[in-house]
Parts: C-alpha cells; sequence; structure tokens
C-alpha cells in the first residue's frame, strides 16, 4: 500500500530553519496534507481508462455486448468529470496555500532585505529574496509539487501490473529504477551550475543597479564602454553555466522521454508475448502499457520541472539564511515620549565591512535641547557618529542610550517618528512632494506646510508644476540644492525632538543658507536636540557645544568659545588639532 501523505520533503524545513520560515511550513502542512489525500483519489482514478480498456477488451469485444459497452463508457465518463473537478480542487488549495505563503513572509522578507542592507552598509542591497519568495510561491502551484504529490501512489499502479503477470510489475519496476537514476544524473550534473549560474547573475544585476545610481559620473567621464565590458563579462559567465546546465539537463530529459516512450512499447511487446503463451489477457496488454505511463509519469514530471524545483529549493534555503540572520524584531515595549537626551559611555563602533573602530571609547552627553556642532578633518568618524545616534550603527562595546535607553529598546518606527535626518547626500523617493514630506505617512497639509515653510522651500514647491502635488517620478527632478532643502522639510516634518543633520547646507546657496540659520532658531525654541555635521560653517554660529572629533576620539568638547580658545592656544601646532580657528569659526 503507498505511504501516508506527508509534507513533501524539498518543502519541508531544513535544521536551524528562521522560525518565520517554519510558522508558514507549518500553517502550509494542513493544505499540503489535504492536497497529497486528493492526489489519492485522483490517483485511484487515473486507474479508470486501464480498467476501461481492460473491460472493454475481454468482456465487450469478446461478447459483442453494446449495452455493457455503453454502460461502462457512462461510468468512465462520470468518474473521468469527478477526477475534473478533484483536480481543480486540489490546485485551488494549493493556489490559496501560495497565497497564504506569500502573506505570510512578503512584509518579513521586506523588512529583511532593508535590515540586511543596513547591516552590510548597502553592499547586499538587492531584492533577490523577494524573487527567491516568487519562485517558491510559483513552484507550490506549479507541476513540479504535483508530480511530488503524485509519487507516493505510484504503487498502485505497479501493485496493479503485478497482478496482471510479475513479470510486467518487474518491467514497472525496472524501468521506474532506470528513470530514477536518471532523476539523481539530474540533480548531480546541474546543482552546482545552477547555483553559479544564479550567483554571477546576481553579481551582475547587483553591479548594474549600482551602476545606475552612479549614472551622471560614469557618462561625464566616458565610463560606460568599460563597465558594459565588465557587465557582459559577468553576464556571459552566468549564460555559459546557464547554458551548460541546460545542455545537461536537456540530454537527460531527453533521454527520459525516449526511455519512457520505449518502455511503454516494450511493456506492450511482452504483454502480448505473455498474451501468445496464454498467461494474460488481451485487455491487460493495453492497460497493463497505460498503467506503465501513469507510473512513470510523475518522475517524468520532476525530470521535466527540475530546473524549477531546483531554483525552488535554492530559493527556499536563501530565504532561511536570509531570515536567521536577520529575524523579526521581537515587539519592543513602549517607551515615553522622546525627549532627546543622549549619554554615550565608552562607545566604539565598527561599521559593516570596516576592519578597525571608527568610534574609540567615546564618552560624552548631549542635554535635551543642546544644539551640538560636531567638527573635524575628513575621515575622523562624524558621518558615523550621526549613524550611531540614528540607531542605525549599534556599539559593538559601550552603552549609546537615550533618554536613558539603549536604542535598541525602542520601536523602530516610533523611533524613526522623533527623530529627523538630513543625509550628506538626500535621495527623494517616488511620490509627491507632500508625500516626501510627511514620509510617506498619513499627510497633514498644516504640518508639511510647516516644515516646508522651516526649511525655506514652501515658495519653490509653490513654483512646481503641481505645487506639493508634484510627483518626483519619471525625467522630473529636482536640483541638489532643491533636494536638499525638500529634505530638510522632511527632517523637520512632525516637530520631531532630535534632528541630526549631516552638512545640511553643502548645496544651500545664500537664501537656502538664511532659510537653514532661521530653521535652527525655531528648532531651538520648540527645544528640539539638533546634531549638525558641518565644515567652515557659520552654522556654528548659534550651536550651544562643539565637538571635535579626531581618528574617531573626542579630541575637544564644550562651547563653542571653549573650544574656539582651545585650538587658538594650539597655535601653530597643527598636529594636535588638524583643524584651525579660522576654517571654523568665522
Amino acid at each position: 500500500m503507498p505511504a501516508s501523505p506527508t509534507v513533501p520533503q524539498n518543502l519541508a524545513p531544513p535544521a536551524q530553519t528562521a522560525p518565520a520560515l517554519v510558522a508558514v511550513v507549518k500553517a502550509s502542512r494542513s493544505a499540503i496534507v489535504s492536497a497529497a489525500i486528493f492526489s489519492l483519489f485522483l490517483n485511484l482514478l487515473m486507474l479508470v481508462p486501464s480498467l476501461y480498456m481492460l473491460q472493454v477488451y475481454d468482456r465487450v469485444l469478446s461478447t459483442g455486448s453494446v449495452p455493457t459497452l455503453l454502460m461502462l463508457t457512462l461510468i468512465t465518463v462520470f468518474l473521468f468529470i469527478v477526477f475534473g473537478g478533484l483536480e481543480w480542487l486540489r490546485a485551488q488549495i494549493l493556489i490559496v496555500a501560495s497565497m497564504r505563503f506569500d502573506a505570510m513572509l512578503g512584509a518579513v522578507i521586506h523588512d529583511a532585505i532593508f535590515t540586511r542592507s543596513l547591516a552590510t552598509g548597502g553592499r547586499r542591497a538587492n531584492a533577490q529574496p523577494l524573487d527567491d519568495l516568487d519562485r517558491v510561491r510559483q513552484f507550490v502551484t506549479g507541476q513540479g509539487l504535483f508530480a511530488l504529490l503524485d509519487a507516493p501512489w505510484v504503487p498502485l499502479y505497479v501493485g496493479m501490473m503485478f497482478l496482471f503477470h510479475p513479470w510486467m510489475g518487474i518491467a514497472a519496476i525496472a524501468s521506474m529504477l532506470i528513470l530514477t537514476g536518471l532523476t539523481i544524473w539530474n540533480e548531480l550534473a546541474t546543482r552546482q551550475l545552477l547555483q553559479d549560474a544564479n550567483r554571477f547573475s546576481m553579481a551582475a544585476n547587483q553591479h548594474t543597479a549600482a551602476h545606475l545610481r552612479n549614472v551622471e559620473v560614469i557618462a561625464a567621464m566616458g565610463m560606460l564602454p568599460r563597465l558594459r565590458e565588465r557587465w557582459i563579462s559577468e553576464r556571459g559567465a552566468a549564460l555559459a553555466a546557464q547554458h551548460q546546465a541546460s545542455g545537461r539537463a536537456g540530454l537527460i530529459a531527453a533521454l527520459s522521454k525516449t526511455y519512457r516512450m520505449t518502455s511503454q512499447s516494450l511493456v506492450l511487446g511482452l504483454g502480448a508475448y505473455l498474451a501468445i503463451k496464454r498467461e494474460i489477457s488481451p485487455g491487460m496488454v493495453i492497460a497493463g502499457s497505460i498503467l506503465l505511463g501513469r507510473a512513470l509519469a510523475p518522475i517524468d514530471q520532476l525530470i521535466a520541472n527540475w530546473r524549477s524545483l531546483s531554483a525552488a529549493r535554492q530559493g527556499f534555503a536563501r530565504l532561511s539564511e536570509l531570515l536567521t540572520a536577520h529575524p523579526e524584531a521581537d515587539e519592543c515595549m513602549p517607551l515615553p515620549a522622546v525627549k532627546g537626551e543622549y549619554k554615550l559611555e565608552k562607545v566604539v563602533i565598527t561599521p559593516a565591512g570596516a576592519r578597525a573602530p571608527i568610534i574609540n571609547e567615546l564618552t560624552m552627553r548631549i542635554a535635551a535641547g543642546t544644539q551640538l556642532g560636531v567638527i573635524g578633518p575628513s575621515a575622523a568618524g562624524k558621518s558615523t557618529l550621526l549613524r550611531a545616534l540614528l540607531g542605525l550603527h549599534l556599539p559593538v562595546s559601550g552603552s549609546l542610550r537615550l533618554d536613558g535607553a539603549e536604542l535598541g529598546q525602542y520601536d523602530r518606527a516610533t523611533l524613526g517618528s522623533a527623530i529627523g535626518y538630513l543625509p550628506q547626500d538626500v535621495e527623494l523617493l517616488e511620490g509627491s512632494i507632500a508625500e516626501n514630506i510627511a514620509r510617506f505617512g498619513e499627510i497633514d497639509a498644516e504640518a508639511v506646510v510647516k516644515a516646508a515653510r522651516r526649511a525655506g522651500v514652501h515658495e519653490m514647491v509653490l513654483a512646481l508644476p503641481d505645487g506639493y502635488a508634484t510627483r518626483l517620478e519619471g525625467n522630473f527632478t529636482l536640483s541638489a540644492g532643491q533636494r536638499q532643502r525638500v529634505g530638510l522639510a522632511r527632517a523637520m516634518y512632525g516637530d520631531p525632538a532630535v534632528i541630526i543633520l549631516d552638512e545640511p547646507n553643502s548645496n544651500l546657496d545664500e537664501a537656502g543658507n538664511a532659510a537653514l540659520q532661521q530653521a535652527l532658531t525655531e528648532l531651538k525654541s520648540i527645544g528640539s536636540t539638533v546634531i549638525i555635521v558641518t565644515h567652515r560653517s557659520k552654522v556654528l554660529d548659534q550651536v550651544d557645544r562643539v565637538l571635535l572629533l579626531v581618528e574617531g576620539k573626542l579630541s575637544l568638547y564644550g562651547t563653542r568659545e571653549q573650544v574656539a580658545s582651545a585650538l587658538q592656544q594650539a597655535g601653530a601646532a597643527r598636529g594636535a588639532h588638524p583643524i584651525r580657528p579660522s576654517e571654523v569659526f568665522a
């Protein structure tokens, strides 16, 4: 008898699978078991053509009874209709299971991609896991899974052939073993090539995405031909591996199909021989050939759909790796509203990909409502410090607290709404100006205009074709200065308790600088904590305190006057502090 329905091994979660994948597999198990039970009845109904032929040859033709033929035909047609209904229901069950799979994992994988990109400093910024999710989902509703579900019931057909004659059963087992050997050969011959092809293709796509982000630099300096050659080389490696794998898989599939057709004909010959010897009836000759074809069909389908099966298995393994490395964050207990006080104690920050700490043993306190200017030479760790204060880089040692709580204790979305951030390179997202300023949340028109006025960008937005409804997509773009001012408005939207500005005036004209000064004055009045990285800027004229970073360490920290005085006293000893007062303070 066939084994009881089980979850196909290729869909069962491997050891140490991510909890999210374990949960979705458990949720899908009942659907797959139901589909397997449907497969039992479908495979029982698959016996109908053989039994019909058996009765026609052994009863109808020998007796010449037309009523018997009519009754057999009506019963067969009815069973075929039942078969079609069960086949449709099985497909619907798996479609629902695949949609549930996507619904349960889509958002989790989406967030895990961003978490991984953040953890790796953007080096693994690609949407490949979403393609992997699609591959697994499509496999669940494809012929490959149907073949896996039908395979456990193959003993039904082999058993029937043994009932006809032992030699026919032996022929069926021999044919199955040979086709199984071809399946194993297919796996061994193509697995590594398919993995290589996928790896080369992912690398080529990732490099192309990086090139597109730097299209102006590439075009301006004539780098496109060389980058094209590199892409062709990477793409060629992927295509070569894919071609070799497809060639091997095609050869094995052709051998499989040829052998299957040959074996069915040979079984007909064997049946004819046994019928001549009066060991089986003529009906069993035809029925045996049909049964063998049905017994070999799941194996043949597995070979034909091996690429989709292999792609789904590899995709599932990559999803497991992603979600194991970047699991869903535990739900954080709500904390009081952020006030904006930072305390750093011997903080060491080593960003992803860095070989040595960028921030070393940094200890300081930033009181709520303080406006802090961060200065220092290039590569001093200023931007790294800002990202740490944002919670994007967690300390490898030491303590970094906001209002007494480690940043990791805050819910990311809640913390984000209490923080405004303006990076050095401002990229606005596809959507309207209003959506960008409102951070793609529910648009509060009054708050949007308020933030735009503070950033000095309100009049500029009104001059755009559709004002705040102007969409940033297609061929419509803003200048670097306009993007920076819209980004500044986004940072100040909703009066966040903490605002962090990384070179906020690098692309601003005189009017933009004046608007920035006015914005800082207003932020001071509402008590926001403001942290600014800047070079040689009058922005420092109104900050409360100044931090001088040198090689990731606190060199000076105090009021503007204290830091200026200390730098002045250093005099010509530039080695002590590689920034002169005149370079920073007007």
